[in-house]
């Protein structure tokens, strides 16, 4: 996303992010295992997977963060500090799905010299929610 980086004046409670769709591959899952350096073979070996009743690999909860931190740093700029994600993990998410991140800013406040601001997010699939939760950042307030 190319945009000038938010200010704090620019955000408002209730604002909702810009959509971002993920088309989910192998490759997606494989290669955010290793960057994570999580070698367990499930995210990796798809008869390793099946074997443990799943239908193919899945992608890793710290793949997940990583897309999560994404999303709200391509709506935020490159002015903003993640301070804090918190994520739960519902459904796996499998090579050929679209993983659809939604969120909205449910909080924001001025402390000190930075604007802190919370956004409620939620990644889906065509069977449900994959992760919920919220990230809170921080954001320049001149």
């Amino acid at each position: 996303m190319s945009h000038e980086p938010l200010r704090f004046a620019d955000v408002k409670v209730g604002d909702a992010l810009p959509p971002f769709d993920l088309k989910v591959t192998a490759t997606t899952i494989i290669a955010g295992a290793l960057a994570s350096q999580d070698f367990m073979p499930a995210h990796h070996d798809r008869d390793f997977a099946a074997a443990q009743g799943a239908p193919n690999i899945f992608m890793n909860i710290l793949t997940t963060n990583g897309y999560v931190a994404r999303y709200v740093t391509d709506w935020a700029g490159s002015e903003c500090m993640v301070k804090k994600i918190a994520v739960r993990l519902g459904i796996p998410v499998f090579p050929d799905q679209t993983m659809k991140f939604r969120g909205e800013v449910t909080s924001a406040k001025a402390e000190g010299d930075e604007g802190i601001v919370e956004v409620s997010l939620k990644a889906t699939t065509d069977y449900g929610d994959h992760a919920t939760g919220t990230a809170v950042l921080t954001l320049p307030l001149d």
